[in-house]
C-alpha cells in the first residue's frame, strides 16, 4: 500500500484544519499526517507561528506531488534499476518520469520543501530527482516499504538516501574485494583446465558471491557474530569451500583425483560438490569466527531446515539463547527459491518460538536459468524472491557485476539482521557461464542469452577496469594477483598428485567428541537404562501434581487423578512410561526437545505434557518441575506449524548439532512423514555413509490398524526397512510402556548415536493390557524380542512372530481359547534385526512351525524385509496378513473388522496334517476365503 496515500487528492482547506489541530496537539492527527507536518514547515510559519497552509494551495499541492514522487521511488524504484548484467530491464517511457506524478520539466528548478523528506532540506526538484534515481534505480533495487514496522522502514529510507547506495570503501577494502574476486575467477578457470570434463558446477558468472560472503563474515564479526552456519546447493560449493571456508586446495584436488576413497572403511562417500566442511577463520580485524558448511544432496533446498535446526541447537546450548552471536546463511538458486516448497515451510518458522534463529541471511545466486529452463518458465511471481514478503523480509536486488554494490548490500543486510533479528534477502542478478554442468549446452534453450554471455567480461575484469579508472589500484595488480594465485594452485595440485594423504573433516569432533561409530557388536550388548525405584517414583509423583490455587479443566484434573492412582498401584500406561523416560533423563542432566503437530497434548490426547488453565492461557509443564531451579536439564516441547518436511529437517539439524540432547519429531499420523521423505532418504538413513555424520534423532510415527482408513493406519514401516543397511538406523514397534521407557533412555546411554524410528500406538494408549509394572522400569533393559510366557515350549506347535499392536489381538485369542500350543513372540526391534535371539527361539521351540503375522498387506509392513532377511534360513517363515494392495488400508469399518478377524483366526487355525497356505482376504465379500 502507498504509505503516503493520505496525500493524494487532498483538499487544501482540510489540510489546513488538520495542521491547526497538529499545532495544538500532535497526537490528535493520524501518524501519516503527523509525519507530514513534522517534516515540513509551510510558508512563513517556520518559526513556530500558527499559519494557514491554504494561503498558497498550488504550492501545497505541488509539494504533495513531490512527496508522492518520493514515495513512488521508494515503493517501485526497484522495478527500473540497472541490476541485470546481461538482459535489458524495463525502462521509463522517455520524459514520462515526472508526468507520472503530475510534475513537468518546468518544475525542475523549483525549490520544494519536500526535499526535507530525503535529507536535502528545501531543494530543487532536479536535485531531489537525482537523489532518488541514484538511490533507488542504479545497481541496487531495494524492496522494504511493505514492512509494517515504521521504525524499520525509516531505518532503510534514511540509510539508503543518506548514502545514495554509493559504497564508500577504503583502498584496502577495495584491494581485498579484488583479491577475493581474483581467487573466485582463477580457481574456476584452473579447475576447468586441469580437470577437463569433470563436473564442478562452476560459479562462473556469479563470482561476486565470494567477496560478498567474505564481507558478510567480516561485517558479522564486527557486529558480534561468532559463528555462521551455511547451507547451499552444489553450484559454487567448491569455490566457497576453497575461498571462504579455507578447505585446502590440496584436499579439493585430491578429491578430483579420487583419493578420498578407502575401501577398508565402511563409507561410500558422495560427490565432492555435496560435501560439507567446518573451520575457524580470523577476520581482518583479528576476530575468530567459526564457519560450518552443511553437506547437501542434489535436492537443492533440502539443507535449509537442517541449517536452521543446527543454528537453533547451537543458540540454545552454546550461546545460552543469544541469537546475536550466531547467524544462518542460506544460499539459494533463483529457480529453487521460487519453486521448492520447503523454502516456504522454513520461512514460516522464522518468528515461531520453537524454531526462530534470530534472522537468516538469504543470498540468491540468480543466474536467470533453472537447470536449462528459462526464468519465464520457472515462476509466476515478479521476482524469484517474492516469497520473502510472506515474512515481511526486505530484499535487495543487486547487479552481480557491480561487486562494490553487492558488498554494500550484504553489509547492510548483516546490520539489519543484527539490529532487528529478521530475515533479509539479497538477490544477486548474474548469469551462468555454462549450462547446468560444464558439459551441458545451454544454447539449446537459451540461445540469445548465451550469445550475450559469450562475449561478456567476468566480474573481476569489470572491477579491475573500474579501479584502474578511479586510480585506486596499479594496472598490474590484478595481473600479479592472478599469476601468484595460479602458481599456488599448481603447486597444491602437484602436491596432491604426489601424496596419498587426505584429511576430510573428522567425524567425531566438537560437540561429538567422545562418541564413536556404532557397530554390529554394539547391538548385542544391553544398555544400562533402568533407574532406582526412589528416582522413578520421585519423577512419577511430580508428573501427577497440579499447582494449588489454579483452575484446570475437569478432564485434566481427572487425568492427573488417574495418574496418581497409577503411582499408587505401581502400574503405568503408555503416556506415563514416555513421560517418565523424559523426566528421568532431565533429572540426569539431558535436555529433551519434542516438536510436531499437537505434541503438547498429543494427537490422541494422551500426553498432556503441557496443560492450560481453564480461565486463561497460562501453561503448566510438569516436566519442568522435576528438580528445583537449574538442577534439571531444560525440557522443550513445541507444537509445530503444519509442516513435515521443514520441521523434520529442522529437528534433524538440531540433533546433529547436539548429540547429548534427546531430540524427537512426532508425526500426527505415521504416514505423514511422506511429506518429508527427502529428509529421510538424503539425511536420516544415509548421511553417515555419505558424509560421516551421525545423528540421534527420534521419529515417532503413530501406526496401527483400527479401521481409520488408509492415511491413519500405516506409518509405512516397509519404507524404512528397505532403507536399512550397515546398522544405519533403528526401527522399533513397541508393545509395552516399560520397553518404550528403556528404548528412549537407550538413545543417550550409549557412546554412539543412531536415528530411531518408532511406530507408536494409537488404540494401545488406553488399552487395559498395555501397562507395565514398576519393576519393568527399575529392572532390566530394552528387550529387542519378548518371548511368550503362557505357552510351554514342548507343547508349542506354532510360533507367531509379530510386532506392535496386533500382539494384543493375538493375545486375546490365545487366552480366550487357552491355546498353549501357539506361542506369540514379539519382535520389538525390527532393525537391527535381533537374529541371534530369534535363532535361540528356533532352538527352544523344536516342534513348531513359524509364521510372521502382521496387520499390513503382504507387500507392506515388515514382511517384505523379514522375508528377504530370512530367505533360505532355518526359520522357514510363512506369512499371515492382508492381501497385497496398492493402498495401505480400507476405509470401510466393516471390511476392516472382517479382515482383522480373519488374520487372527488364520493365525490360530488348526493345521495338523494340512498344508499351510498364505492368508489373504477377499475384500469383495463379507465372507473371508483362503487362496
Amino acid at each position: 500500500m502507498d504509505s503516503l496515500s493520505y496525500l493524494s487528492n487532498a483538499d487544501s482547506a482540510y489540510i489546513d484544519s488538520l495542521y491547526q489541530s497538529y499545532k495544538e496537539d500532535p497526537e490528535s492527527v493520524d501518524f501519516g499526517w503527523r509525519k507530514f507536518f513534522e517534516g515540513f514547515d509551510f510558508g512563513q510559519g517556520a518559526g513556530g507561528q500558527t499559519v494557514s497552509v491554504s494561503e498558497n494551495p498550488e504550492q501545497l499541492l505541488k509539494e504533495i506531488k513531490v512527496l508522492n514522487m518520493i514515495n513512488g521511488y521508494r515503493d517501485r524504484g526497484h522495478l527500473f534499476t540497472k541490476t541485470n548484467p546481461v538482459r535489458e530491464r524495463r525502462k521509463y517511457y522517455p520524459g514520462k518520469e515526472l508526468e507520472t506524478f503530475g510534475l513537468g520539466n518546468g518544475d525542475l528548478e523549483t525549490v520544494f520543501n519536500a526535499g526535507v523528506e530525503v535529507g536535502l532540506g528545501p531543494a530543487k526538484l532536479k536535485d531531489i530527482l537525482a537523489l532518488l534515481e541514484e538511490t533507488y534505480c542504479q545497481s541496487i533495487g531495494a524492496e522494504f516499504t511493505y514492512i509494517r514496522n515504521p521504525e524499520k522502514v525509516k531505518w532503510f529510507q534514511e540509510r539508503l538516501e543518506r548514502e545514495r547506495t554509493k559504497p564508500s570503501f577504503s583502498i584496502d577494502t577495495k584491494k581485498r574485494i579484488l583479491k577475493k574476486l581474483n581467487q573466485a575467477v582463477v580457481f574456476e578457470n584452473f579447475l576447468g583446465t586441469k580437470f577437463l570434463g569433470q563436473k564442478r558446477f562452476s560459479l562462473e558468472g556469479a563470482e561476486g558471491v565470494i567477496p560478498a560472503l567474505d564481507s558478510v563474515i567480516e561485517k558479522g564479526a564486527e557486529s558480534g557474530i561468532e559463528e555462521f552456519v551455511i547451507g547451499m546447493a552444489h553450484r559454487g560449493r567448491l569455490n566457497v569451500l576453497a575461498n571462504i571456508m579455507g578447505k585446502t586446495y590440496k584436499d579439493i584436488f585430491a578429491e578430483f583425483e579420487g583419493k578420498g576413497y578407502d575401501e577398508s572403511k565402511p563409507f561410500d562417500g558422495d560427490v565432492k560438490y555435496h560435501l560439507g566442511f567446518s573451520t575457524d577463520v580470523t577476520t581482518e580485524t583479528g576476530k575468530k569466527v567459526h564457519l560450518s558448511l552443511c553437506p547437501n544432496p542434489s535436492h537443492l533446498e533440502t539443507v535449509d531446515p537442517i541449517v536452521e535446526g543446527i543454528c537453533r541447537s547451537k543458540i540454545d546450548f552454546k550461546y545460552q539463547g543469544d541469537n546475536s552471536r550466531l547467524a544462518p546463511i542460506l544460499i539459494h538458486g533463483d529457480a529453487s527459491v521460487a519453486g521448492q516448497g520447503v523454502v516456504y515451510e522454513v520461512l514460516q518458522m522464522a518468528k515461531l518460538d520453537g524454531y526462530k534463529t534470530g534472522g537468516t541471511i538469504h543470498l540468491v545466486i540468480n543466474n536467470q536459468v533453472g537447470f536449462t529452463t528459462n526464468y519465464k518458465d520457472a515462476r509466476s511471481s515478479t521476482y524469484c524472491t517474492d516469497i520473502a514478503k510472506v515474512t515481511l523480509s526486505p530484499v535487495f536486488h543487486v547487479n552481480g557485476d557491480d561487486v562494490e554494490a553487492l558488498v554494500y548490500a550484504v553489509n547492510m543486510a548483516v546490520e539489519y539482521r543484527q539490529r532487528y533479528h529478521n530475515d533479509v534477502f539479497i538477490d544477486v542478478l548474474c548469469y551462468r557461464r555454462y549450462g547446468h554442468n560444464e558439459s551441458d549446452e545451454p544454447k539449446f534453450t537459451q540461445p540469445l542469452l548465451y550469445k550475450a554471455i559469450e562475449s561478456h567480461p567476468n566480474p573481476r575484469e569489470i572491477y579491475n577496469k573500474k579501479l584502474m579508472e578511479q586510480g585506486s589500484v596499479d594496472a598490474n595488480l590484478a595481473v600479479e594477483m592472478e599469476k601468484s594465485f595460479r602458481a599456488l594452485l599448481q603447486e597444491r595440485l602437484n602436491e596432491s598428485k604426489e601424496s596419498n594423504e587426505y584429511s576430510p573433516n573428522p567425524m567425531f569432533s566438537g560437540a561429538w567428541a567422545g562418541l564413536r561409530p556404532g557397530t554390529a557388536e554394539d547391538f548385542e550388548v544391553k544398555s544400562q537404562t533402568a533407574v532406582s525405584e526412589e528416582e522413578l517414583l520421585k519423577v512419577a509423583n511430580t508428573l501427577t501434581q497440579l499447582p494449588e490455587g489454579k483452575k484446570f479443566f475437569k478432564k485434566i484434573e481427572k487425568l492427573f487423578e488417574d495418574r496418581k492412582k497409577m503411582v499408587e498401584n505401581r502400574k503405568f500406561d503408555w503416556a506415563m512410561g514416555e513421560l517418565m523416560a523424559y523426566g528421568t533423563l532431565l533429572s540426569e542432566g539431558h535436555r529433551v526437545r519434542l516438536s510436531g503437530q499437537d505434541v503438547e497434548r498429543g494427537t490422541f490426547s494422551h500426553r498432556h505434557a503441557v496443560v492450560k488453565m481453564e480461565d486463561s492461557e497460562e501453561e503448566f509443564i510438569p516436566l519442568a518441575q522435576i528438580k528445583k531451579g537449574d538442577a534439571q536439564a531444560k525440557f522443550d516441547i513445541y507444537n509445530s506449524h503444519l509442516s513435515e518436511y521443514g520441521v523434520l529437517g529442522f529437528e534433524y539439524g538440531y540433533a546433529l548439532a547436539n548429540p547429548q540432547s534427546l531430540t524427537i519429531w512426532e508425526a500426527q499420523f505415521g504416514d505423514f512423514f511422506n511429506g518429508a521423505q527427502i529428509i529421510v532418504d538424503q539425511y536420516l538413513v544415509s548421511a553417515e555413509t555419505k558424509w560421516q555424520r551421525s545423528n540421534g534423532l527420534v521419529m515417532l510415527l503413530p501406526h496401527g490398524y483400527e479401521g481409520q482408513g488408509p492415511e491413519h493406519s500405516s506409518g509405512r514401516p516397509e519404507r524404512f526397512l528397505e532403507l536399512c543397511a550397515n546398522f544405519n538406523i533403528q526401527v522399533a514397534n513397541i508393545t509395552t510402556p516399560g520397553n518404550y521407557f528403556h528404548l528412549l533412555r537407550r538413545q543417550l546411554k550409549r557412546d554412539f548415536r543412531k536415528p530411531l524410528v518408532v511406530f507408536t500406538p494409537k488404540s494401545l494408549l488406553r488399552h487395559p493390557l498395555c501397562v507395565s509394572t514398576i519393576d519393568e522400569f527399575t529392572q532390566g533393559a530394552f528387550q529387542e524380542v519378548i518371548d511368550d510366557t503362557y505357552a510351554t515350549a514342548e507343547d508349542v506347535k506354532r510360533v507367531l512372530f509379530c510386532t506392535g499392536k496386533i500382539y494384543y489381538d493375538l493375545l486375546e485369542k490365545q487366552q480366550a481359547d487357552q491355546r498353549k500350543d501357539v506361542a506369540i513372540v514379539r519382535v520389538e526391534q525390527l532393525y537391527p534385526t535381533p537374529i541371534t535371539q530369534l535363532r535361540e527361539l528356533k532352538n527352544k521351540y523344536v516342534n513348531a512351525e513359524f509364521f510372521w503375522v502382521q496387520e499390513e498387506p503382504e507387500n507392506m509392513g515388515a514382511w517384505p524385509y523379514i522375508c528377504r532377511k530370512f530367505r533360505k534360513s532355518e526359520l522357514n517363515l510363512e506369512v499371515i496378513s492382508r492381501k497385497e494392495a496398492s493402498s495401505t488400508a480400507t476405509g470401510y469399518a466393516k471390511q476392516h473388522i472382517s479382515q482383522q478377524l480373519y488374520i487372527v483366526g488364520k493365525a490360530f487355525e488348526d493345521v495338523a496334517g494340512k498344508e499351510v497356505k498364505k492368508a489373504v482376504v477377499n475384500t469383495t465379500k463379507k465372507v473371508v476365503n483362503v487362496d
